[in-house]
């Protein structure tokens, strides 16, 4: 395994160049192929799977190597473990889809959403009760409230491609390119990608990394208990860790009402939005409360990650029965008003087919 990571390490351009080249390959695929959804989706997953894991060693094994840093043989990688999970989840609703129907696949999903609920709660009591970036898929390894200071300190600046910015749609469907909607959505995120790796000089990113190399280990704080962080934090960490905590049960909380009720009724969408508005809404209140105090402040990758949750509830126009009674209409009306446009109305069509394939799955449209 040590010689495997090396290897990426020495190798990551080549290795992320095969990885586009792979991922490009699955447009491709014959449609005889895609037509039980279960092949295109199993290449996809384990090109996710293999993605994942590469992009982790590469992203721990230059402080290993320049730091002498050697993980203890205890540590468990939860954050990769989520990404994993997540890598897996449109193939577990797909296969059980097929094998058990619409109705039995929220089993499935429901398991699914538990296992993510649970790992998400051991790495937020890791984390010493430190907010979830991406959903627990990166971690957050910030000391202090000022958050730039600490990424230059402990090298943490963005790698070129990657900003800690609201609104990355990486998280939603990047390893998802099974069909003709994940393709194409995995495509735009790609390009996306490509575009702000390129618009950024790469000497730039050799000399912060350089810089982060050179300065020496930062010494790592003992994660508070749950009794000390209360005590610490008093009545804003305690608001905090039941916002926190509703954000990582609410999407099991919505699977499991679909289950109960169906995708058709109105009580799991405005649950799971209630749910959303109250997690936010404390997180963000006690943060405008205590902005100028020491006792409890978000650093800025933190409030980052709470304006791209804020962003999220834009899925909340994908997911039924909103998307029926309303987006949809809305979408119709539009692709028919471009219709007699050339090439505006047939990609106008192309756009809308698009949509309205990816919003049939869950994992696409979950968020979470």
């Amino acid at each position: 395994m040590e010689a495997y990571k090396r290897w990426v390490w020495r190798n990551r351009d080549y290795v992320h160049s095969l990885e586009s080249l792979a991922n490009g390959l699955t447009w491709l695929l014959p449609e005889r192929f895609s037509e039980s959804e279960i092949g295109p989706e199993a290449v996809t997953s384990v090109l996710g799977i293999i993605t994942s894991v590469n992009d982790h060693i590469i992203e721990t094994t230059p402080t290993q190597m320049h730091m002498g840093h050697v993980p203890q043989p205890s540590s468990f990688p939860l954050s990769l473990f989520i990404t994993l999970l997540k890598d897996l989840e449109t193939l577990v609703e797909v296969a059980a889809q097929q094998f058990y129907g619409d109705e039995k696949k929220w089993n499935f999903i429901a398991i699914t959403e538990a296992t993510k609920v649970l790992l998400r709660l051991a790495l937020f009591r890791k984390s010493g009760y430190k907010m979830l970036l991406h959903g627990g898929e990166n971690t957050n390894d910030v000391q202090d409230s000022d958050a730039l200071d600490s990424q230059h300190r402990n090298g943490l600046s963005p790698k070129p491609g990657e900003h800690p910015v609201p609104g990355n749609i990486k998280n939603y469907h990047a390893h998802n390119p099974l069909n003709l909607e994940g393709r194409a959505l995995f495509a735009l995120n790609r390009f996306g990608e490509s575009a702000r790796t390129v618009s950024e000089p790469t000497w730039l990113y050799r000399v912060q990394h350089q810089q982060a190399i050179m300065e020496p280990p930062t010494i790592v704080a003992k994660k508070p208990s749950l009794s000390s962080f209360l005590s610490e934090k008093g009545v804003p960490g305690g608001l905090f860790l039941i916002g926190e905590m509703m954000f990582i049960l609410r999407p099991l909380i919505y699977v499991l009402l679909i289950k109960k009720y169906g995708t058709r009724s109105w009580f799991p969408w405005i649950t799971s939005l209630t749910v959303d508005l109250i997690s936010n809404g404390v997180i963000s209140y006690i943060t405008i409360l205590r902005q100028n105090s020491k006792e409890f402040c978000l650093s800025n990758i933190e409030k980052h990650e709470l304006k791209r949750r804020k962003l999220l509830w834009a899925l909340y126009l994908m997911r039924d029965p909103f998307f029926s009674k309303y987006t949809r209409l809305r979408l119709d009306g539009t692709q028919k008003l471009l219709e007699p446009v050339p090439i505006v109305g047939l990609l106008a069509e192309k756009l809308v087919e698009l949509i309205i394939g990816a919003q049939t799955r869950y994992t696409y449209m979950s968020g979470s």
